[in-house]
């Protein structure tokens, strides 16, 4: 595995731990509100279902860490996850707005890419 590829996928986890926050924690604060471009009453009756979302945001980035910890043994551990990672990204950015292709579908993206090359 590339030093690059290494770093894409490491920001990709990043990303992810991000997510896992403001889903988790801060959904319903102004932070995360603002981030999602939420409604103060949609937050609070949605608080649940995006906790949940983002420990499943959270599971991808332990899986890409874990890619990362396995070294050279993970690159198909990274694949998948970079592959999940892909595919949410395109979903979410279909149905709900099309600024999750730029944070997490063309990064998993370059990091298939770079591993694929690499």
């Amino acid at each position: 595995m590339s030093v690059f590829a290494g770093s894409v996928i490491a920001v990709v986890a990043l990303i992810h731990v991000y997510i896992l926050v403001l889903e988790m924690f801060l959904w319903d604060k102004p932070s995360g509100r603002r981030a999602f471009g939420l409604k103060e009453d949609f937050a609070r009756s949605t608080k649940v279902l995006a906790a949940n979302q983002g420990l499943y945001n959270g599971f991808l980035a332990a899986g890409l860490v874990w890619s990362l910890w396995l070294g050279v043994a993970g690159i198909h551990v990274a694949l998948f996850f970079l592959s999940c990672v892909l595919v949410a990204g395109i979903y979410g950015a279909v149905t709900a707005s099309r600024k999750i292709l730029y944070i997490q579908a063309i990064p998993a993206a370059i990091g298939i890419v770079a591993l694929i090359a690499g």
